[in-house]
């Protein structure tokens, strides 16, 4: 493993292979016969012949080696990344588990998951399990389209938040805009992520994924009338520090990295091939995904071409900001280094 924005360090180590079956000390004194051992004297040991002559039985088969359990975000911003993996045939080597992000960050620090998507917030409280895996991100360098704060009155006059329940890293970004940067205090309550729904509970509403993305395009194409006003949050971001903001990572488990280190570098390099297989044919993916979303294929191209996938030095560096940020607020513990995955 390698620490800080340096970069990775190269040296992946053969996956173990899987150790076949051994009959258990019990069972072989039950065979002999012990006292008190579980089995009978006559029992047959696989692959050995039987007292009476029979034919052998056939040797226990080698246990086969469990795929990493994988976790991936059922939103619209991962859709190049599964699509790539499918057409790469990488998927096939993968435990692919889909869910929201807020699940997949609790099954990545619960153990649940080998590898995953992290929201930034659960990175930086749990940065000392997991190791990154370098230049893989969702964020923005600029608008992210589908991070949004939906507001039915101007910013100075928000007096209660609709949190949407799916997002972590965007709440706490939100707030330090609007209590940092705007200077308002509202009351805040969590919801289910359902703009209009939000809206008559509350002044303004912070949505994420696929809700905040039709949010946004619905604003954009009612014109500067359009109730409610969006606000980009990837843009308030980079119009507030001038640096680019990280929403997500993609992160090992510490301890299966130290233990499967050739895999983590295997899921590093389909993750990073798929990726970059998809965005150069992402007018294809677009394409597709149009047949099934509401969103027309020039929406979905600009909104994937959007996105930063990056997480080169400039994005650690607005990660390493929001996290300064986040650890003054008590938001979060401060961040030491980053340790990146040997991949």
């Amino acid at each position: 493993m390698s620490a800080g924005p340096a970069g990775p360090a190269a040296g992946a180590q053969p996956t173990p292979t899987a150790q076949a079956s051994t009959p258990s000390a019990a069972g072989a004194a039950g065979a002999a016969g012990t006292p008190g051992a579980v089995g009978t004297a006559n029992a047959a040991v696989p692959g050995q012949a039987s007292p009476a002559g029979e034919p052998a039985d056939p040797p226990l088969p080698a246990q086969a080696p469990e795929r990493p359990r994988v976790g991936h975000i059922q939103f619209l911003n991962c859709l190049p990344l599964y699509w790539g993996l499918v057409h790469s045939g990488a998927l096939l080597d993968l435990d692919l588990r889909k869910d929201t992000p807020d699940r997949l960050s609790e099954a990545l620090v619960a153990g649940e998951l080998d590898i995953g998507p992290i929201s930034l917030v659960e990175y930086l409280r749990h940065a000392d399990e997991l190791v990154v895996l370098p230049d893989l991100a969702v964020g923005s360098d600029g608008p992210v389209l589908s991070v949004v704060l939906s507001t039915q009155v101007p910013i100075e006059e928000i007096r209660t938040v609709a949190l949407g329940s799916t997002s972590r890293t965007s709440v706490l970004l939100a707030r330090m805009m609007l209590e940092d940067r705007f200077g308002v205090r509202p009351e805040y309550v969590t919801m289910p992520p359902d703009v209009p729904m939000m809206l008559r509970e509350a002044d303004a509403a912070v949505t994420i994924g696929d809700v905040a993305l039709r949010a946004y395009y619905e604003h954009e194409q009612g014109g500067p009338d359009h109730q409610p006003v969006v606000l980009d949050l990837g843009q308030g971001w980079r119009d507030w520090t001038g640096l680019p903001m990280v929403f997500a990572i993609w992160a090992a488990r510490r301890d299966f990295a130290r233990a499967h280190p050739g895999l983590v570098k295997e899921v590093h390099g389909a993750f990073r091939s798929s990726l970059d297989l998809a965005l150069s044919e992402v007018t294809t993916v677009a394409a597709r995904a149009a047949r099934w979303e509401v969103f027309d294929p020039a929406s979905l191209v600009r909104y994937f071409t959007t996105l930063d996938f990056r997480l080169g030095q400039r994005q650690l560096e607005g990660l390493a900001e929001f996290a300064r940020r986040a650890a003054a607020r008590g938001a979060v513990p401060e961040l030491r280094e980053v340790v990146f995955a040997d991949v």
